[in-house]
């Protein structure tokens, strides 16, 4: 055996052993499991249609700790993408209606789901969405269902959910409707919610317009 021959069997051995001390870190613990999730968002050519502008686009992360035994490290990333559609209101154009799309990675470690979003109901859902989108409008309270209805989205019939609730705008109440639909694609989980205000009732039309058209991965 030639000296170069050694020397590659050494360094594969070498490399092997390697190889398998990462693996090793990732079964017990030693290194983080990560999960990143692909970008949805609307066409922008419904975008245009709808007259809705780009609010905000934003990847963030989360950090979870599980334990069964061993402790181990959960790493996932995120994405909102966030419209808005202005209406002039007093002699000011502010944000009249709101569409918000959000891509969560299918988190599983140690054979179950960490996806701190996964099995929530559309209800759930909309409280977890609300709180984390910015727009004109203070929190909305008194929701209630209102009806169910199916849009494709995605190459595939979808369950879609409408709520009307009750919010402040400008020290006067303000009746909200919402529309939301979650639904699993491509390894992530997919949430789409948009709101307005209920005297803007064609605006319905216009976000079922925006679900329809998104994309995954962008």
């Amino acid at each position: 055996m030639t000296t170069s021959r050694r020397s590659f069997l050494a360094a594969g051995a070498g490399g092997g052993l390697a190889l398998t001390s990462g693996c090793l870190d990732v079964v017990f613990g030693g290194e983080p499991l990560e999960f990143d999730a692909d970008r949805v968002a609307p066409a922008d050519a419904a975008l245009a249609d709808a007259d809705y502008d780009e609010h905000e686009i934003d990847q963030r992360s989360l950090d979870r700790t599980i334990g069964a035994g061993v402790e181990r490290q959960v790493r996932g990333s995120f994405w909102t993408s966030t419209y808005t559609k202005r209406r002039e209101y007093e002699g000011e154009l502010r944000d009249a209606s709101m569409f918000a799309a959000v891509s969560v990675p299918g988190m599983k470690a140690l054979g179950r789901s960490v996806n701190p979003l996964d099995g929530l109901s559309s209800e759930e859902l909309l409280e977890e969405i609300l709180e984390r989108v910015d727009g004109e409008y203070g929190s909305i309270e008194n929701v209630t269902h209102e009806e169910s209805f199916s849009l494709e989205i995605l190459d595939a019939g979808r369950e879609v959910d409408t709520f009307v609730g009750e919010t402040v705008f400008e020290s006067e109440p303000v009746d909200v409707d919402v529309t939301i639909t979650s639904f699993n694609h491509e390894d992530d989980l997919i949430v789409l919610l948009g709101s307005h205000p209920d005297l803007l009732a064609e605006e319905s039309a216009n976000l079922e317009i925006l679900m329809e058209s998104v994309e995954h991965p962008v």
